[in-house]
């Protein structure tokens, strides 16, 4: 069996060689702005025909459609918490969102994944608190037996690729 990687890079998530991205999606699913409606202009019109027929999906949870013109061959969608000044929950829901998403993935037999930095935008999670979560998250998936192999945080912007390199140097100290 090959070494189990995480790694971060810096670029567009809807450009990744991988079998699954991961679009932080809002309640509706529908598309909207960051990384959800680039993923959704990038799959194209088919994506959002699908995610009508899902129904939306609740905060801390996952859902999984095709990937259609993207380089990936499945999308999980998850929603991430607003954050609200951290007395909502806002941290075990973000959580939720790396182990739903990671556990469709597993179900699918996904080998290799790809995540924004979740809740960072317009929801604003503080950065350094949410890599941490995301790291863990993922760092402790990878401990269990699953078909998942590589994940890549994806990072829109330079800070958020140097705060991933960072926490992952910290808490993954192998990679």
């Amino acid at each position: 069996m090959s070494k189990k990687q995480i790694l971060a890079l810096q670029g567009d998530i809807t450009k990744q060689a991988v079998e699954a991205i991961v679009n932080a999606a809002n309640n509706t699913l529908l598309g909207g702005g960051g990384v959800d409606g680039a993923i959704h202009r990038a799959a194209g019109p088919q994506l959002l025909e699908e995610c009508r027929r899902l129904n939306g999906c609740e905060t801390g949870e996952a859902k999984i459609t095709s990937g259609y013109r993207l380089p990936a061959r499945w999308v999980i969608h998850t929603v991430g918490p607003v954050w609200q000044g951290g007395n909502e929950g806002e941290e075990e829901l973000l959580a939720s969102c790396y182990r739903k998403s990671l556990a469709l993935a597993a179900e699918n037999q996904i080998v290799s994944i790809a995540f924004p930095a979740i809740s960072t935008g317009v929801y604003r999670f503080p950065l350094e608190k949410a890599t941490k979560i995301a790291v863990r998250e993922v760092n402790n998936f990878l401990k269990k037996p699953s078909s998942i192999e590589q994940i890549i945080f994806v990072c829109f912007s330079q800070r958020a690729f140097d705060c991933y390199q960072e926490v992952i140097q910290e808490l993954v100290p192998e990679s």
